[in-house]
């Protein structure tokens, strides 16, 4: 087994196969994507028990949050069984994400993600998901607007780009760095 070493410390703890996204540690680097429609408590609860190290919620709307809608709020609610887990939300106003990441710091999520990779026509016309690698300022205000109120690590998913004419998933991942993100993942394709 080779020891980790975490904040330059040698730690045997989690062995050789952990991850760790800001000062949160995932025993391996298998994790469950978040996918609407799919991803509810029974199911991430199985993906646990099956050895997933970290588990996301279904995407929220964080205006569904900010206007206090029940079953938004609903789908950020973390069991015992599934922990750790992260809570996704997604929007196109930085002041309502910041709000919904705000108010999710009292949340059991140990990973707070910010959608903007949904490719589907109803979240896209509004600005939102995938849309705004079209939007690039857009994008670095929403997470450093979210990234300025939690107290949670925050990750960004994104896609490889729009469109084979707007591929900029570089570009968008070095914004989220620069933002305070403490993570990407990247879809590898377009919209």
């Amino acid at each position: 087994m080779r020891t980790a070493k975490i904040n330059g410390k040698c730690d045997d703890r989690y062995g050789e196969h952990y991850m760790k996204i800001g000062p949160v540690i995932f025993k391996n680097n298998i994790f469950l994507a978040p996918m609407a429609g799919v991803t509810d408590m029974p199911f991430r609860i199985l993906c646990r028990e099956q050895g997933c190290a970290l588990v996301y919620s279904e995407m929220i709307s964080a205006k569904g949050m900010f206007y206090k809608d029940e079953k938004s709020w609903k789908l950020a609610d973390i069991s015992e069984e599934e922990k750790p887990a992260a809570v996704q939300i997604f929007g196109s106003e930085p002041e309502i994400l910041a709000h919904s990441a705000e108010k999710l710091n009292a949340s059991d999520a140990v990973i707070l993600d910010i959608n903007m990779g949904c490719p589907t026509p109803k979240i896209t016309k509004n600005g939102e998901g995938s849309a705004l690698m079209l939007k690039l300022e857009l994008a670095g205000e929403i997470i450093k607007a979210v990234c300025s109120v939690s107290k949670k690590p925050v990750t960004v998913k994104i896609r490889k780009g729009w469109d084979e004419d707007h591929v900029n998933a570089v570009e968008l991942a070095l914004l989220a760095e620069k933002s305070g993100a403490a993570a990407v993942a990247v879809h590898g394709r377009t919209r």
